[in-house]
């Protein structure tokens, strides 16, 4: 099945998306998506094999990766700073979601 990049997938965290899965359906370039798994913005579940694979959920990741370079013209390097800043924002909130969850009703 050819897929587009307007088609609707469905994908979580336990999908799997090849990376020329990725190419098709992202929006970025191959060469693009490369360098943001170089900087660490984007990692592959089998970063040591030739061919790689990624967790479902990361199409959120670079779809909002294309929005972000096309409305404020970043390049790839600035891109991977700001996903990797992202996700920092979002393993935090968790993080702080996480804690909350564990005070006493009244505290909170």
């Amino acid at each position: 099945m050819e897929l587009r990049q307007a088609d609707v997938v469905w994908l979580d965290a336990h999908c799997e998306c090849s990376f020329a899965e990725l190419v098709q359906l992202s929006g970025l370039s191959e060469a693009e998506l490369r360098e943001l798994v170089d900087y660490g913005a984007l990692a592959p579940k089998n970063p040591q094999e030739a061919e790689w694979v990624f967790s479902g959920d990361i199409l959120v990741t670079v779809r909002a990766a294309v929005r972000l370079r096309d409305d404020l013209e970043l390049d790839t390097q600035t891109l991977a700073l700001a996903l990797t800043l992202i996700n920092r924002i979002h393993n935090l909130e968790a993080k702080i979601s996480d804690l909350q969850a564990q005070l006493p009703h009244r505290l909170r």
